[in-house]
Order: structure tokens, then C-alpha cells, then sequence
């Protein structure tokens, strides 16, 4: 119960995946540590790490299977104890590892800097992280054109500035909200495809502790390079950096993390618009209150929720920016704080974020009547660009026939909002003689008012969507109740 003494991220313990809120643990991020410091020792000993009698190997096997055999076995009180003596986390684990396997406690971190570890470290966070964001943007596109097949003849209305334009369907508008998410989606797997291993480049980045340990060997040192990153899973590793990596990967990792968020907030709040419209409705349970005070709501919060998530996470690239910005020559530690902040919450946010939109996107639920309904109100307004073309067809001057529009037009909305019974600006326009000629029914009638809508879903999923989700099959997730 002391837990609740405290401050909880409601990222991580109201909003996030599990598995999202466990990659960014203190368990994860320090166990990826010590395999960090693993991985460095057996490569300098399969490179051939010596003594200064230049005979004796410098690491054992026996030294190699003692730290693998304790790697998750971390003892963060006893770190604890030591950060407070030393006033350093790495070097805290250091000790704390040593204590655990003396037996190499000499080898742990030899010739690295604390970067060889952190920053290491949160390019696997960042790679596995993002393979994450992937795999649920996957899931939330193939919902969407789900979607979008079925409601792609579902004819509604169409806006523009929030004014009814002409008719669309609601798979056609599904359509938008997909196209946007897979614009995140080929930004996130660019990055991934990008992403770069720090490697071991030493204090500044020159390699010097290196080229000391093997005695001015350079190509050993390339070579210790180059195999470190493999063994952690990496085929690309910075050709130079100070003592950190380029922190603009940073900035460019949020920013495809925001654009995650942006697609997310313009979708939340178009439910949320049409929601208002009563046509369509995010999932709503049985037993869900949608207000304290007043029984009858049914707010959407979900959307609500999605967009509030959105817009913080909108707002985190600015730190990765202004990092990138201020590295002073090889590196100032002014980052460090900032980044322990800023990456995890990006992360935590966009998962979050998708947690929700996939939840919406698979219950969401139109309201055929009600749309029907708004339709038949605005639809003679809808009909008169096609009344338009039909008479200039006729021989008609555009510019006359529009004002003509125009006028009636605005002429039908005054009385309508002031009372009149129905809209008949169809009856004012067939009575104009500019008009004459034009068969008003059979254009009331006509099957292209919604344009090619229905044919637009279904070219976009066999082009765009379809080839898109091809990496993804069988990771595409199921949208599960959102627990709060």
C-alpha cells in the first residue's frame, strides 16, 4: 500500500502495454547493460587480449561463463548503495556486478566509458521499442481497412471546414485516417532500417583506451568494432562519434513517434466530431458511465483520452531537438536527465496511444439512420454542382448559372434557420429558366454522387494497404477491451 504514497508515471501503470512499460524497465535497461559488458569481454578475448608480456591472455573462458551465468541477477539495492557512495550509476552496476562474480570482476568495462553501456543501450531500447510501434501501427491500419471494405458503400456526408460539401462513404473516410498511419509506418521502419550501434569508440570517440589494450593494433581495434556490434544484433555501427552517438538519431526517432501522434489526434478527433453527429460511435460497454452527473452521456472517451495522450506526445520531440542542438564539442551531460525523461515517454505515449486506437478502430460502429437522415436534410444542396454542370452541358454561362446557385442557395438556409418546414431549393432552381432543359430526377437519381469512393477503398487496400502488412502477418493484433 506505500506504493500509493507516491507518484505512479500513469503512463506505465494506467495507460501503456505491459510489454511497452517492461522494455523501458530498470530490469531490462541494466540487464541489456551487462550483456553489453559480456559481449565486450568475449570479443577482446576472441580477439586476443593480452598481458603486457604480450603472452598471457588477458580474459578467460571461465571468466566469460561466470558473468553469462549471472547476467540477470542484479542486486539494485546493493547498486543503490553504491550510487549513493559514488554518485554514478554505472559505476555503481560495475561494483554491484563484481560483487555477484569476483572472479571477473577485473574484466567488467575494460577500456569502455559509461557511454559504451547507456548509450548502447538505448539503441537496442529504441530498436526494440520501435519493432513495437510497428507491429501495432500494423494492427491499427489493417483494423481501419477493415474498416473502410466494409462501410466502403456507405454513403454520408462529406466536409469541408466542418460544412457538409459533397457525399463520400465512410470506408472512403476510413481510408484517410489508414493513409495517415501507414505515412508512420514507412517512417518508423526507415528509422529502424537506419538505426545505428554506438560500438565502442572509447572517452571522445578517438578509440585510444582501445589502441592501449592492444598495443597500437589498429586493425584490432576496428575489428572489436565491428564484432561488439554484432553480437548485440547490429550490422551498422557509427563510423565516428564523441563520447555519445549523434543525438540527432534522437531527434528523428521522436519525430516519427510524433507523426504516430499526430495521425492518432486528427482520427480522435474526427470520431469525436462525429460522434457529436450521433453517426458514428466509439465502442461504448454495457456497464460504462459516461458521466458522474448526467446518466444519459455517452461521451468518447477513448478518442478523448487518444488525443489528450496525442498531444502530449507531440510536444516530447522538442527536447530531442534542443539535446541535439547543445553537445558541446564531444558531449555536455545536460542530456542525460532529459533523455531519461523524454525517449521512454515518447515510447510509453505512442503506445498507448495505438492501445487505444486499435480498441476504437475495431468496435467502432456507424449509425446508418442518423447518417441517412442528414443526408436526405442536405442533399439538395449536394445536387446543384451536378445541376450546374448539367446546364452548362445545355449551352449554360458557369459564372451566371453559380450565381444563381449561390443566391437561392443561401436564401433556402435563412428561412430554414428561421423556421421554414422543408428545404426546397431543388423546386427554386427547376423554376429558373436558366435551367430549362435539365433532367432534375434523373439527377437525384444518379448512382455517382459519392464519386468513386467504393472503387478508392478498394484500389487503395490492393495498392497501398495489402503490400504494406505483408511483413506483418501473424503480428497483427487483436483489439482488446481497453482495461481503463
Amino acid at each position: 500500500m506505500d506504493s500509493f504514497k507516491f507518484y505512479e508515471d500513469p503512463l506505465s501503470s494506467r495507460y501503456s502495454s505491459k510489454e511497452m512499460a517492461q522494455l523501458w524497465s530498470p530490469q531490462k535497461r541494466i540487464g541489456i547493460w551487462r550483456r553489453i559488458w559480456v559481449a565486450l569481454a568475449e570479443a577482446q578475448m576472441e580477439l586476443g587480449l593480452y598481458a603486457d608480456d604480450g603472452v598471457t591472455p588477458r580474459i578467460r573462458p571461465e571468466q566469460i561463463a561466470a558473468l553469462r551465468d549471472k547476467v540477470d541477477e542484479i542486486d539494485f539495492a546493493l547498486a543503490d548503495q553504491y550510487e549513493r557512495k559514488f554518485r554514478h550509476d554505472v559505476m555503481a552496476h560495475i561494483h554491484a556486478f563484481g560483487d555477484i562474480v569476483p572472479s571477473a570482476r577485473d574484466i567488467i568495462h575494460l577500456g569502455a566509458t559509461s557511454c559504451t553501456v547507456t548509450d548502447n543501450a538505448e539503441v537496442i531500447l529504441m530498436r526494440d521499442g520501435l519493432e513495437m510501434v510497428a507491429c501495432k501501427l500494423a494492427s491499427v491500419i489493417k483494423a481501419l481497412a477493415d474498416f473502410a471494405v466494409t462501410h466502403k458503400h456507405l454513403t454520408c456526408l462529406g466536409f469541408t471546414h466542418f460544412q457538409p460539401a459533397q457525399l463520400t462513404t465512410m470506408g472512403k473516410r476510413a481510408t484517410l485516417w489508414a493513409q495517415d498511419f501507414l505515412m508512420d509506418l514507412g517512417e518508423v521502419e526507415h528509422r529502424l532500417q537506419s538505426l545505428r550501434f554506438r560500438g565502442i569508440k572509447g572517452t571522445t570517440g578517438t578509440q585510444a583506451s582501445f589502441m592501449a589494450l592492444f598495443q597500437g593494433n589498429h586493425e584490432k581495434v576496428v575489428a572489436l568494432d565491428k564484432l561488439i556490434s554484432k553480437k548485440m544484433g547490429f550490422s551498422q555501427v557509427w563510423p565516428v562519434t564523441g563520447q555519445t552517438y549523434p543525438r540527432k538519431m534522437d531527434s528523428m526517432i521522436l519525430d516519427a513517434l510524433s507523426g504516430v501522434c499526430q495521425s492518432a489526434h486528427r482520427f480522435g478527433t474526427d470520431l469525436r466530431l462525429l460522434s457529436h453527429r450521433q453517426e458514428l460511435d466509439e465502442p461504448f460497454e454495457d456497464s460504462q458511465i459516461g458521466s458522474s452527473a448526467m446518466p444519459y452521456k455517452r461521451n468518447p472517451m477513448r478518442s478523448e483520452r487518444m488525443c489528450g495522450l496525442a498531444r502530449y506526445g507531440m510536444n516530447l520531440p522538442g527536447n530531442a531537438a534542443d539535446t541535439a542542438a547543445v553537445q558541446w564539442l564531444e558531449r555536455t551531460l545536460d542530456d542525460s536527465v532529459n533523455r531519461r525523461l523524454s525517449i521512454p515517454q515518447a515510447f510509453l505515449t505512442v503506445d498507448s496511444i495505438l492501445k487505444l486506437a486499435l480498441n476504437i478502430a475495431k468496435g467502432m460502429k456507424p449509425n446508418p439512420e442518423v447518417i441517412e437522415r442528414e443526408v436526405r436534410k442536405i442533399m439538395p444542396y449536394m445536387l446543384t454542382e451536378n445541376i450546374m454542370m448539367a446546364a452548362v452541358a445545355r449551352g449554360g454561362d458557369r459564372q451566371e448559372l453559380h450565381e444563381i446557385i449561390r443566391v437561392h442557395s443561401h436564401a433556402v438556409t435563412s428561412a430554414l434557420k428561421s423556421g421554414a418546414p422543408k428545404n426546397d431549393l431543388l423546386e427554386r432552381l427547376h423554376n429558373e429558366r436558366a435551367f430549362d432543359g435539365v433532367d432534375f430526377s434523373a439527377i437525384q437519381s444518379g448512382s455517382y454522387l459519392a464519386g468513386r469512393s467504393a472503387e478508392q477503398v478498394e484500389d487503395f487496400i490492393a495498392a497501398e494497404v495489402n503490400p504494406a502488412l505483408a511483413p506483418y502477418v501473424g503480428k497483427i493484433q487483436s483489439g482488446a477491451i481497453v482495461e481503463r
